[in-house]
């Protein structure tokens, strides 16, 4: 049984999980401060779960946005990068600033996340950058939550994607892509596709 998402009522809050009321059953889930401090006891709530199982335990790890849970699993891919080390990163780190510090190879961004040293950063780095953005389960991001743990930031990130997107049709590489558009979002701070278009393409144009 695979858990993608759970919606109910706060029933307890600890330093790094949250026990979720579904109907009576009481699910305990692993979660980031950014998350924790979130929620409140008593409220409704709804995360996004990511369900590991081994042979001697279900793990459950939750989070605010479909696209965070996708970066949890997507930095698991890199050697070195567990469970532990990978809810770090999502907790220190939103999507977007995961996808600049990618994008633009910035290792010393990535160390923000506690347990995360310079080495381990460069390998993030190293084997992620130029690599497109995971996805949802279904090939695109399940809608956020209607409960108290929406993440705005997600508006942003998938007006970058689209921008990268359009600049690889544009016959550039995703590596070209997504450096150019990470550092013209930081000129052009609104979240508009055509505006990160046109920051990146100044970017990419000679100087």
């Amino acid at each position: 049984m695979i858990i993608g998402r759970l919606k109910g009522e706060i029933a307890a809050i600890g330093s790094d999980s949250v026990m979720i009321d579904v109907g009576g059953v009481g699910y305990v889930a692993l979660a980031g401060s950014r998350l924790l401090s979130k929620l409140t006891v008593g409220a409704a709530a709804e995360v996004f779960i990511e369900t590991r199982v081994t042979e001697s335990s279900i793990t459950l790890f939750a989070f605010g946005t479909d696209e965070e849970r996708a970066w949890f699993v997507r930095l698991q891919d890199v050697p070195g990068v567990a469970g532990k080390s990978a809810m770090a990163l999502c907790d220190a780190l939103s999507p977007s600033e995961l996808m600049d510090a990618l994008a633009l190879g910035d290792a010393a961004t990535v160390t923000r996340a506690k347990g995360v040293g310079k080495k381990l950063a460069e390998r993030i780095v190293g084997e992620l950058a130029g690599k497109p953005p995971p996805m949802g389960r279904f090939g695109r991001f399940a809608a956020d939550p209607t409960g108290s743990v929406q993440a705005a930031a997600s508006v942003a990130t998938g007006s970058r994607g689209e921008a990268v997107s359009a600049l690889v049709n544009l016959g550039y590489t995703q590596s070209e892509a997504a450096r150019a558009v990470a550092a013209g979002a930081r000129v052009n701070t609104d979240s508009d596709v055509g505006g990160l278009i046109k920051a990146a393409l100044k970017e990419l144009s000679p100087s």
